[in-house]
């Protein structure tokens, strides 16, 4: 793991991992994660709804299939072939009373890297929307189409709904793959705990709301189901990964952080990417054009396919 790589986030003066804490609260981002824990217990039975679900899309009946999906609804999930997805209300019961033991961005249950023995290289872009951005990138998916790169998109809810021509693109495009990263682009916690300036989720029943809020909304999107989640900040607790697994998605975190959360200068990309490692995962992100991402990743690039790398979307190698 490339731990120092790691930690250039945290040195990264005011920002997030996700790219999105510039403009939280109106100021820059906390360097460090705070540990605020929630300490009421949620209900055997609770609301259908949570302090975020406000935020969260609604679900009305799917479209007839000659309709356009709309990016701001959120049709009935497509559940992957038996399957049947746990509810809210079943998962605050069977989590509601169990304690995390780990937090942060390296926690059981989350994939940092590729299988064992894996020589490609998977790029993975962020686009987290709301206050912290929902820009799109044109520079850089340009040049990943341009030589054929592929790589696995996560797509916040909000940045969907700013950019809805865009997302039917991509989602067209068999060069991407596209990733759940959230419904309020949220740390992933059962207790409360908020990184770089982000609160994260209160309690079991808002664990869900963010992964599922967003889920559904893409499974109505894209006709069947995604594979892969990141949280906001890519930040999680033991218990959240469970979650994130029993429905249906796997918890994705990352080997080599290649933009520092968007903030870096296109030399420093390039510098980050091109020392990524076989076998790693390497985050960026697609909602900052303008910045250093799109220039760095294509100067990277080039030089690591004339080396013989490969590179990768997750579901490519990882099942």
């Amino acid at each position: 793991m490339a731990l120092s790589r790691r930690a250039l986030l945290a040195a990264v003066a005011g920002s997030t991992l996700a790219g999105c804490g510039r403009s939280v609260g109106g100021g820059t981002a906390a360097p460090a994660a705070s540990a605020s824990v929630s300490g009421a217990s949620e209900p055997s039975e609770p609301p259908e709804a949570s302090a975020i679900s406000a935020a969260a899309p609604s679900e009305p009946p799917t479209p007839a299939p000659t309709a356009a999906p709309a990016p701001t609804a959120a049709p009935t999930p497509t559940a992957a072939p038996g399957r049947r997805e746990p509810t809210r209300a079943e998962l605050v019961v069977r989590y509601g009373g169990t304690a995390p033991k780990q937090w942060g961005m390296e926690v059981a249950g989350v994939t940092t890297k590729l299988p064992d023995g894996e020589s490609a290289t998977a790029l993975t872009f962020d686009a987290c929307g709301g206050p912290g951005g929902s820009g799109y990138d044109a520079d850089l998916i340009d040049f990943l189409r341009k030589r054929s790169v592929p790589a696995t998109l996560f797509l916040n809810a909000r940045w969907i709904d700013a950019n809805p021509d865009v997302f039917r693109q991509l989602a067209a495009d068999p060069l991407f793959e596209i990733g759940n990263h959230g419904t309020v682009h949220r740390p992933l916690s059962v207790t409360g705990r908020s990184a770089y300036g982000i609160a994260g989720t209160g309690g079991v029943g808002e664990v869900y709301d963010e992964v599922a809020g967003n889920a559904h909304k893409l499974a109505g999107l894209l006709g069947h189901p995604v594979s892969f989640f990141r949280s906001g900040t890519a930040h999680y607790d033991d218990v959240a990964a469970r979650m994130v697994a029993d429905l249906g998605e796997r918890a994705a975190g990352f080997t080599v952080n290649g933009d520092g959360g968007a903030t870096l200068s296109a030399a420093e990309v390039r510098q980050e990417i091109a020392a990524a490692p076989p076998g790693a995962i390497v985050i960026c992100h697609m909602n900052h054009p303008g910045g250093g991402t799109a220039p760095g990743v294509a100067a990277a690039v080039p030089g690591l396919l004339a080396a013989g790398r490969r590179f990768v979307r997750l579901s490519d190698v990882l099942r």
